[in-house]
């Protein structure tokens, strides 16, 4: 388990939102403490979303507590009733996540009825709100991790390792069980990236040069992420038909192991030139074009599957998988080439992001 930035600022928080309280001589800051751990959140940009919406759902559960205690008073099942009312009025107003803080702010109101219940509930609403704006504070001066270099390097250590399965596959260095637990594993690492990359997105930028380096980064990264799926999409399937690929002639089988090679290579090539790390040169261009011969692939590929018999049917089109996936692979690669390029010539001065090399 990592101890994260987040379960730092909850503590703080909580801490933050109890001295306020306990400073202002409110009769109950653990209140406060309890609305600061809803409101903590990874992002600047989803800490404002969450102050707007939190607030819309403490204005709905007090006025909600203040007018069944009026009408009706503090029995259980009114409370009951109240919170009814108050989840139905959130699910409209489309603030599902925000229904918990409702209830707690309509609780801690409806506790007591008495001739200075308006001014309870105001005190009560009042300490709700300390804890809010408490952990909307934490959120905006504890800067959020660099969302950025974090996303490049789980797209870097994924790629990595699906590759080196791809490489260990076509020679036939893997077991068959071990492998599949990997790839399942590798699967949800890019639903992690997934997330990282969301995160990501939300940031914001100030200025407008930034703006428009960042579009053209967000494009660039949902493409590098895409690419590791099409290389994870030829691990999964190469793992699942790996008793056609055993079945191939020689020549066919050396020359999957010499394409799928070269575009392995290129990727790697495409990460290291983004990060700075290679420079983009024409010889080095120029060697992965004559390594990769397409039409030539294509033509073996295309001329095993049509020799097939009847009774070899399902095998060609478990080979038409593996082709389809290899040559959406290559064009993935040639696009995020040509992306890389264009950022490297309209934005040369823009930050690139720090290369980590253990997660």
């Amino acid at each position: 388990m990592k101890l994260g930035a987040r379960i730092f600022k909850t503590g703080i928080a909580i801490v933050l939102a109890l001295f306020v309280s306990t400073l202002l001589g409110l009769p109950t800051p653990v209140f406060a403490g309890i609305a600061a751990v809803f409101a903590i959140q990874p992002t600047i940009y989803r800490s404002y979303l969450t102050f707007i919406q939190h607030l819309q759902a403490n204005v709905i559960g007090a006025v909600v507590a203040i007018s069944f205690v009026l009408l009706f008073g503090n029995h259980i099942l009114i409370v009951g009733l109240a919170a009814i009312v108050a989840i139905i009025l959130m699910l409209y107003l489309r603030l599902e996540q925000s229904i918990g803080l409702a209830l707690v702010t309509l609780m801690v109101i409806m506790e007591v009825q008495n001739e200075h219940f308006i001014q309870f509930a105001s005190i009560r609403f009042l300490t709700v709100m300390i804890g809010v704006l408490s952990a909307s504070i934490v959120n905006l001066i504890f800067l959020p991790p660099k969302y950025e270099t974090k996303l490049f390097g789980q797209i870097n250590h994924v790629t990595e390792d699906t590759l080196k399965w791809i490489r260990l596959s076509l020679r036939n260095g893997t077991d068959y069980h071990v492998l599949k637990k990997d790839i399942s594993k590798i699967r949800e690492r890019l639903i992690n990236i997934d997330n990282l990359y969301l995160m990501y997105k939300e940031e914001r930028s100030t200025l407008k040069r930034n703006i428009t380096s960042k579009k053209r980064k967000m494009v660039l990264y949902r493409k590098m992420i895409l690419s590791t799926r099409r290389s994870y999409d030829i691990l999964r399937r190469m793992n699942q038909f790996e008793n056609e690929l055993s079945h191939l002639t020689p020549e066919l089988q050396k020359t999957l192991v010499d394409y799928l090679d070269s575009l392995m290579s290129f990727h790697e090539h495409l990460l290291l030139r983004f990060i700075g790390k290679v420079k983009s040169t024409t010889e080095m261009e120029e060697v992965f074009e004559l390594w990769v011969d397409r039409e030539e692939f294509m033509s073996l590929f295309t001329a095993e599957i049509k020799s097939g018999t009847s009774d070899e049917a399902t095998s060609s089109i478990h080979l038409l998988h593996i082709l389809s996936s290899v040559l959406e692979y290559g064009e993935n690669l040639e696009h995020l080439d040509q992306l890389i390029t264009s950022f490297s010539k309209f934005h040369p001065e823009d930050e690139l992001p720090e290369f980590q090399e253990d997660e």
